[in-house]
C-alpha cells in the first residue's frame, strides 16, 4: 500500500519542523524490580548542581564557546554546561560524551521532539518517567532531561559491559546498526574533545 500525498506531506512537516529531532528512541525493555529501583534512585534527588573545583570550572570555560554558538545566550550556555558536567559525573560519564549525544540527538534544542516521541536535549522517551520516575516530571526541564539521559546511558553501558558503541546504539534504539554510534563518536572527536 502506497502512502498518500497528504500523509507524506504530514510526515515531512513533522520531520522538518524546527523543534523536531532526527534521533531514534530508546526501546522499552522490561526491567527487573532491582534494576527499576536502582534506576529510580539514580534519577531521584535534587541536590544543588554546584561546580566549585578548578577542573570543572576550567572545563566549563573550555566548552563555553562551542556551546554558546548553539544556544546564543552566554549565561544560559554556562548554566547548561554546569548541569551537563554535574549530571555526567554523577552518572560516571565523560561530560564531553554527553555533549556529543546532545549534539546528535537534538542539536541542543531544548524542546526537540522526535517522530518516536523522545523529548528534550537528550531525547528521552516518556516511558522512562512511568518506569523509574515520578508522575509529573517534565522531560523538557533541562536538569530532568539530563538526569534521565545520563542515567539511561550509564544503564546501557552496564548492560553492554562497557562497550560504548553498543551502549550508544541501544540508547538510540538502533542496536546492531553502526550509523548512530559512529555519528556520536565522530562528533565527540571533532567538536567536543578539548583541544579538537
Amino acid at each position: 500500500m502506497r502512502p498518500s500525498w497528504p500523509s507524506l506531506l504530514a510526515w515531512a512537516a513533522v520531520a522538518l519542523a524546527p523543534g523536531a529531532a532526527n534521533a531514534g528512541a530508546q526501546q522499552y525493555e522490561v526491567l527487573s524490580a532491582s534494576v527499576r529501583a536502582t534506576l529510580a534512585q539514580a534519577v531521584g534527588g535534587r541536590e544543588p548542581a554546584r561546580l566549585e573545583d578548578a577542573e570543572s570550572l576550567a572545563w566549563v570555560r573550555a566548552m563555553h564557546g562551542r556551546v554558546v554558538e548553539r544556544m546564543r545566550d552566554e549565561r544560559h550556555a554556562r548554566e547548561f554546561l554546569e548541569l551537563v558536567r554535574y549530571e555526567a559525573q554523577r552518572a560516571g560519564l565523560e561530560p564531553q560524551l554527553v555533549l556529543a549525544v546532545i549534539d546528535v540527538e537534538s542539536g541542543f534544542r531544548k524542546y526537540a521532539v522526535s517522530t518516536a516521541g523522545a523529548r528534550g536535549y537528550m531525547q528521552v522517551m516518556p516511558f522512562w518517567v512511568r518506569e523509574i520516575g515520578m508522575p509529573g516530571q517534565n522531560l523538557f526541564h533541562p536538569r530532568t532531561n539530563l538526569r534521565y539521559g545520563c542515567v539511561i546511558l550509564r544503564h546501557y553501558l552496564e548492560i553492554e559491559r562497557g562497550n560504548l558503541h553498543n551502549a550508544l546504539a541501544r540508547y538510540n534504539g538502533s542496536l546492531g546498526r553502526p550509523e548512530y554510534p559512529d555519528r556520536v563518536l565522530r562528533a565527540l572527536r571533532s567538536r567536543w574533545t578539548p583541544g579538537a
